[in-house]
């Protein structure tokens, strides 16, 4: 996978990588909702945004209505959770989403330069770390039942997004200094669940990997695994086996292994990257068709195994190469959240606004249960950076430190 800037940092979606693993040490090991909280403050709506972070700087997606009229970017300071600065972007159309799923649910990026923000129909967004405006770009009307999700992620010098689901869906590459466009990939096959009742999307976030000395874009697609050429868009491979709703994004070991999980109780596989073509004979591992929970948080290979923790709380070791499961142990209650890795433990924020950490490894065994109470519902993915963590719920955004 690409290397992270500064291990410290967590530019974007699912981390330094991509990947859902840290560098971090000494993360805190016990909080509550009173305890070891350095600061916490209000948000104004329901949000399914993770935070980001570079240097004292904190970035967080936020509505601020509940029909996505006024749709916002918040650059706070790390230090004191003060807001330095929000973005507001107004949208007056009407714009489907489900009510689990509230505007603003993609997640920032940024490299310490400028941070990049999706407000789905109501345009791409880049500014600088002051928030003035550098570039935007209109991506169109974005439309599906359940709204969009996916998040941008940076790539030597492009931004690269996919903005869908819906009968419009492409993969659009733009210069990050400039805006300007450098590629679009158009992908059939797009339904928006309104006009055509056929439910069908992917609200996946891509990544990048390194296969035989190639650098490769892959992306989890409605019933399709696919590889592409991050410099021009070209596709390179596609594997058959996913279902029709992907929430997930695919994960890639270092050795050129992907997972990918479907929504929807649909099916999972794991593909080897660097083929051409249609490779789903040739490249496909393993294959699990029936009997898959609900899956909306990515999972995370450590060596030899991919962990995931599905939406009904339901925590799944898997052998990489085999797709064997190893165990399969009930945390107990329901998760959106995606599993991070850091100093050899997994963490996992429950929708109930607990978190749950796990020790990684092919053998169960949770190591504590920490809660900010039982009105801190939330369905996003924490941050860690310089041995914190960051927690958003519907109704805050908490910093959890232990005192020095």
């Amino acid at each position: 996978m690409t290397s992270a800037a500064l291990a410290e940092n967590w530019p974007g979606f699912r981390g330094p990588t991509g990947d859902g693993k840290s560098n971090e040490k000494n993360l805190p090991t016990t909080w509550s909702d009173t305890k070891n909280v350095k600061w916490k403050i209000d948000l104004p709506e329901e949000g399914n945004s993770s935070p980001v972070i570079w240097g004292h700087r904190i970035f967080l997606g936020q509505p601020h209505d509940k029909k996505g009229h006024k749709r916002a970017l918040w650059c706070i300071d790390r230090a004191d959770g003060k807001v330095l600065w929000k973005r507001e972007v107004p949208y007056e159309d009407k714009e489907p989403t489900h009510g689990t799923n509230p505007f603003c649910s993609a997640t920032a990026v940024t490299d310490g330069e400028r941070v990049i923000y999706c407000h789905g129909s109501a345009g791409l967004y880049c500014y600088d770390m002051n928030g003035k405006e550098l570039w935007k770009y209109d991506l169109g009307k974005l439309y599906h039942i359940w709204g969009t999700a996916s998040s941008p992620i940076l790539h030597q010098n492009l931004c690269i997004l996919f903005a869908g689901p819906g009968e419009r869906q492409f993969l659009v590459a733009f210069d990050k200094n400039t805006g300007r466009k450098v590629w679009q990939h158009d992908e059939p096959g797009g339904s928006d669940g309104i006009k055509n009742k056929d439910w069908i999307g992917s609200w996946s976030t891509p990544v990048i990997a390194r296969v035989n000395n190639r650098e490769e874009l892959i992306l989890s697609c409605a019933l399709k695994l696919k590889g592409f050429d991050p410099a021009d868009g070209k596709e390179l491979w596609s594997c058959d086996g996913l279902g029709k709703l992907v929430y997930t994004s695919p994960t890639v070991s270092a050795d050129g292994i992907v997972v990918a999980f479907s929504g929807y109780g649909g099916p999972a596989l794991a593909c080897k990257a660097g083929g051409s073509g249609d490779v789903t004979n040739s490249h496909r591992l393993w294959h699990l068709n029936k009997g898959n929970p609900q899956s909306i948080g990515s999972a995370v290979i450590v060596g030899e195994h991919a962990y995931l923790v599905r939406a009904t709380g339901v925590a799944n070791c898997f052998e990489l190469k085999t797709g064997k499961d190893l165990w399969k142990e009930n945390l107990g209650g329901q998760t959106w959240g995606t599993l991070l890795h850091a100093d050899g433990k997994f963490y996992i924020h429950m929708m109930d606004g607990s978190t749950k950490v796990l020790d990684a490894s092919p053998k169960f065994k949770e190591l504590a249960h920490h809660s900010l109470g039982p009105k801190e519902q939330t369905r996003a993915t924490p941050a860690f950076s310089e041995g914190e963590i960051f927690l958003r719920t519907f109704r805050h955004l908490w910093c959890i430190s232990e005192k020095k």
